[in-house]
């Protein structure tokens, strides 16, 4: 596990934000290699995209923020500042309100734009798997979002100092960054396999949305949430 690749000064380099770069830039490579296919032009891809990573780094950061709250209460501008401890660098960011913010950002601009939303949404869905791929081995290098405590083979023990370490310090647990990872690579493949068989626009975009949902009823059996972050009913 290395959450830190190098310093640079006070810049700290994390292999985070390292693999999410990667995950962006190589979804959109992707999605712009398909573009002429489905009809959609270039240059508002683009434009779209840029709206997406944008909204998705800011919502995967007031998401985290939210269920954080105690490490930012007196001191609410570090939500958002990169200037902190005498380091650069934002430290705590969640994949779900990424997405939530990116998907409602990027609709509002094919709205706006008057692109065909669904045929858009099947051309970026593979790219989708791609970046879960990616993203999550830099979950991984960075100790967050794991499992449980396991006895399996292939269960990992993370140093004391980071995030899964803390909770579960010298204990095996459940590496369900790199499950994430691995239904990631096989959403990837399993859409492209699928589009032979599309036959109305959005199929791709909602296989996704199955796919996508069953990887995580699944790997939440062995996942671990703080309590911070559990719906408790009654």
């Amino acid at each position: 596990m290395h959450p830190v690749l190098l310093h640079l000064g006070p810049l700290e380099i994390r292999s985070y934000g390292v693999m999410l770069a990667a995950a962006f830039a190589s979804a959109a490579y992707f999605a712009m290699w398909r573009a002429e296919k489905f009809g959609v032009p270039k240059e508002a891809l683009g434009n779209l995209l840029t709206w997406v990573v944008v909204s998705g780094v800011l919502g995967a950061r007031f998401f985290y923020a939210a269920f954080h709250w105690d490490e930012f209460r007196g001191h609410a501008w570090d939500v958002v500042n990169p200037f902190q401890g005498g380091r650069i660098g934002i430290a705590g960011l969640t994949w779900y309100g990424g997405l939530i913010l990116a998907t409602g950002a990027g609709i509002l601009y094919l709205r706006a734009r008057k692109l065909p939303l669904w045929r858009t949404m099947d051309l970026i869905a593979p790219s989708v798997g791609l970046g879960i791929f990616l993203g999550r081995i830099g979950c991984f290098l960075n100790g967050c979002c794991f499992g449980r405590p396991s006895e399996l083979p292939w269960a990992v023990v993370f140093p004391p100092e980071s995030p899964a370490g803390s909770v579960f310090p010298g204990v095996s647990i459940h590496p369900t960054q790199l499950y994430m990872s691995l239904y990631g690579l096989i959403i990837f493949g399993t859409l492209l396999w699928a589009e032979r068989f599309r036959r109305w626009d959005g199929f791709t975009f909602w296989l996704l949305v199955m796919l996508y949902a069953s990887a995580r009823f699944l790997v939440d059996f062995v996942r671990y949430y703080e309590e911070s972050m559990q719906v408790h009913l009654g």
